[in-house]
């Protein structure tokens, strides 16, 4: 089945006499993820987003710092209070069981809160923004929590190009993320659809995400913000 997503729309975008309520939406590092994120709610989706819900756990006084300082020691904490995401970045890669105990720790606060920003979605399509989703596997794993899933994708060149532009990252951090991260193949093949963000101006990419918003809910339900 062709999934990918074209210049002229996306292709291969499933369809189903199931009404679609929810999205798993996800992409690499640099892929334009969070790019398509504020396209679809542009449309109208109920954005759960959980690189924000984790931001917010680990901030100043976020419900996850006691226990990472338990877990990690104070010095995982910045002057703020916050935990350090860039030192934890490079103790993950550095330090074997690290990046497991994180994630053991996090993701189900993570799975608590999104599960509660859902239920507020009075009706509309709920978008899971969710960058380990392709990683999450079994009965419990996301490809059995949403009706759909959509995957942003682009070569990995692009990528780090992108990823090495943001202040404090590097070609060589962005390529460590990388080879942390599930390949492309693997996360297309868990996709219902695919954008190939690669070579779009944004007008191209909103385009693209309108036709499958309104093959997967209808045109009737976009409310362009």
């Amino acid at each position: 089945m062709e999934r990918e997503a074209s210049a002229s729309g996306p292709r291969g975008a499933v369809g189903s006499e199931r009404k679609i309520r929810t999205v798993g939406l996800t992409g690499g590092i640099g892929s334009g993820k969070s790019t398509v994120a504020a396209l679809l709610v542009r449309q109208g989706a109920h954005l759960v987003d959980s690189d924000a819900i984790a931001r917010a756990l680990t901030g100043p006084g976020g419900a996850a710092i006691p226990a990472l300082v338990q877990a990690f020691g104070a010095s995982v904490l910045g002057i703020d209070g916050a935990l350090d995401r860039a030192l934890m970045r490079k103790r993950a890669f550095a330090e074997p069981g690290v990046k497991a105990r994180l994630e053991a720790l996090l993701h189900p606060l993570i799975g608590l809160e999104a599960r509660r920003q859902a239920e507020a979605a009075a009706g509309r399509p709920v978008v899971h923004d969710v960058p380990l989703l392709a990683e999450s596997r079994g009965p419990a794993g996301w490809r059995t929590r949403v009706d759909r899933v959509l995957v942003v994708d682009c070569p990995e060149a692009v990528q780090i190009a992108r990823v090495a532009q943001r202040p404090g990252w590097t070609e060589a951090l962005a390529r460590q993320v990388l080879a942390q991260q599930a390949s492309r193949e693997r996360r297309r093949a868990v996709a219902d659809a695919v954008l190939y963000n690669d070579g779009l101006t944004l007008q191209a990419l909103a385009g693209q995400v309108r036709a499958l918003w309104a093959l997967w809910f209808g045109a009737g339900e976009a409310v362009e913000q």
